[in-house]
């Protein structure tokens, strides 16, 4: 079973549009991905009511596990994504409309 340890970076963390986007990807990967709080009970990651249920903040860091032949790839893929602000495409067109 692979593991990673991940800091999430959208500035409203894992909620609405960076839930969607990461819950979409991890079901896209067709790998069984859980997604843990520090001290909290796993839960699957391709469903954004549980990922969403866990209240995630920004910066607050999030433990992935995953099992299966490419579970080290989907996981370093999701770890990518959760380090990126998921919100800065969409704040940042909303700013520049104004």
């Amino acid at each position: 079973m692979a593991e990673r340890t991940v800091a999430v970076a959208s500035r409203v963390g894992l909620h609405a549009r960076p839930a969607m986007l990461f819950t979409q990807a991890v079901a896209a990967s067709g790998v069984p991905v859980t997604i843990a709080r520090a001290g909290g009970a796993p839960v699957d990651a391709a469903s954004i009511l549980f990922v969403m249920s866990l209240g995630v903040p920004h910066g607050e860091e999030v433990t992935l596990t995953a099992d299966g032949p490419d579970a080290d790839r989907v996981l370093d893929e999701l770890v990518t994504l959760l380090s990126t602000d998921l919100d800065a495409s969409e704040a940042d067109a909303a700013g520049g409309a104004s």
